[in-house]
């Protein structure tokens, strides 16, 4: 990523005017939400012309955009500096089920179908083709339009049917007329002293077929299993279009996409004793041009970059990125540490990643320290023990870039989401709520985004109920928490996920 222009500097430090587009699932007030129905994954593809959103019932859902045409036109007037009042609009594709409950007899576990994480892959032969995972097995799927055959028209019409028996059992008394209008004698019928009254036996007509609309339809391809003793926790394509990963807490397992009968273990960070471990992986992303490049984060608030090329088993990284805290400085400081997601910028030079209370920028060329840091809800801090309590301080929450680079995103509770500037100078730092009024849950002083209200926590009682409060004093319920989202790969347009809805909105 280059530095910004100055005329993208200007543009980038104004912030964005972030508008409700879509909504796909919205419940009704007091609606019960069914825990299957709950998203847990969301990926637009490269393009940003497809949507695929994965839940808790193992089912995946893909969406279209349906102003694809208008792109061009849409581009042009962008470079003339032409207000675009149109949003990227979607629809809904299709869905299937991708994974279903298993039970591992030799461990009696239960394994869920919940759906972890979703990754497309390059397309080919009009076909779309995404990896999807639960806790143990990773899938190939490919989506491709087909067209549905069906007769459509029959050989007769009741009414000529009728006709054409009565006029037979008139003129042959003996003969069993057939449904169709014929007869079971084939002497009979094609006796030519028989006279037929008008209409009487018309002419035999084939059956016709007729191809329907083209309806997507899913095929599993490949499945990839029994390579994890632990959770999966990340996916992640190579560029080479060829290759994957998979990670859980102690491995990470590299995979060709035509073979799932082998992998190679790649990382591996389990101790000989396990009373020894004392971190774990909590995620694996490629880089995004370099294919021999990969970065993994830690639950020790650690990313380490590895090389493929320097060994088939990469135990040695070529650079680590991790900021070192004071010990005890802070409570809860080894959990709060643990990095949830990364996420590497479009053009590799960038990494985001999440922990439980920042988002922080990392320069590769750069491993003192990250280039910017980003408090997220640090009015929670106070109530860090009653996160613990009711164990919301171990929530996964993801983040992500846009893809011009200036502007970072990620969730909260309440069903909120953030999203920062991060270019140099810029105080940007909007709060979003899901919902069709995204900004009725503005933060007062957006550019002090690092202030702590304490004043406002001091009032809740502690203890294991689920409300707290937001930056703004209002009500806020751990229970409703926005972890999954993702930003379109070309424009700005976000989408999110709050419980089973998905919202998407646009600047």
């Amino acid at each position: 990523m280059d530095p910004p222009s100055p005329g993208d500097q200007g543009e980038a430090s104004q912030p964005l005017d972030w508008r409700f587009a879509q909504v796909f699932g919205e419940r009704a007030a007091g609606e019960d939400v069914q825990e299957v129905d709950i998203i847990s994954a969301i990926e637009f593809d490269k393009s940003g012309d497809h949507l695929a959103t994965g839940d808790k019932g193992g089912r995946v859902v893909l969406f279209e955009r349906t102003d694809v045409r208008d792109n061009a036109s849409r581009r042009e007037l962008e470079r003339q500096d032409v207000p675009v009042t149109r949003h990227p609009e979607f629809r809904y594709k299709t869905e299937f089920q991708s994974h279903e409950p298993e039970f591992d007899y030799l461990k009696s576990l239960e394994i869920e179908e919940k759906i972890n994480k979703i990754k497309w892959c390059q397309t080919s032969n009009n076909a779309l083709s995404l990896l999807s995972t639960n806790d143990k097995t990773i899938k190939y799927w490919k989506v491709q339009d087909k067209k549905v055959k069906r007769v459509s028209v029959m050989n007769l019409d009741t009414s000529q049917s009728l006709g054409s028996s009565t006029a037979i059992a008139s003129t042959s008394s003996s003969k069993t007329p057939l449904p169709n209008g014929g007869c079971s004698d084939k002497f009979n019928c094609l006796n030519t002293n028989i006279s037929f009254p008008p209409g009487g036996c018309p002419s035999l007509r084939l059956p016709v077929v007729t191809s329907l609309e083209a309806s997507p339809v899913a095929r599993c391809r490949r499945v990839y299993a029994h390579a994890h003793d632990y959770h999966i926790n990340s996916i992640s394509n190579n560029s080479d279009g060829e290759t994957f990963i998979s990670a859980d807490d102690l491995r990470i397992n590299l995979w060709n996409l035509e073979i799932n009968s082998q992998s190679f273990n790649i990382v591996d960070v389990k101790p000989t004793n396990m009373e020894d471990l004392t971190e774990v992986i909590t995620c694996a992303e490629f880089h995004p041009i370099h294919c021999n490049t990969l970065a993994y984060s830690s639950s020790k608030g650690s990313i380490r970059l590895i090389d493929l090329r320097q060994s088939a088993l990469c135990d040695n990284h070529s650079k680590i990125f991790e900021e070192h805290e004071a010990p005890g400085s802070r409570s809860f400081a080894e959990i709060i540490v643990s990095i949830s997601d990364i996420k590497f910028s479009r053009d590799g030079r960038y990494i985001l990643s999440r922990d439980y209370m920042t988002l922080k920028l990392w320069d590769l060329n750069m491993d003192s320290g990250p280039v910017s840091t980003f408090q997220v809800h640090e009015h929670l801090r106070p109530k860090l023990c009653d996160l613990y309590e009711n164990d919301s301080i171990f929530d996964k929450f993801e983040c992500c870039l846009s893809g011009d680079g200036l502007r970072v995103a990620t969730g909260s509770y309440g069903n909120i989401f953030r999203v920062f500037g991060c270019t140099p100078g810029s105080v940007e730092a909007t709060t979003l709520e899901a919902s069709r009024n995204p900004m009725r849950r503005q933060i007062a002083n957006p550019t002090r985004p690092t202030r702590t209200l304490t004043s406002f926590t001091r009032g809740v009682r502690r203890g294991g109920e689920n409300q707290g409060v937001d930056a703004n004093g209002n009500s806020l319920d751990f229970s409703t928490k926005l972890l999954h989202l993702a930003w379109h790969p070309t424009e700005n347009s976000i989408a999110c996920a709050a419980a089973n809805s998905l919202y998407m909105y646009y600047a």
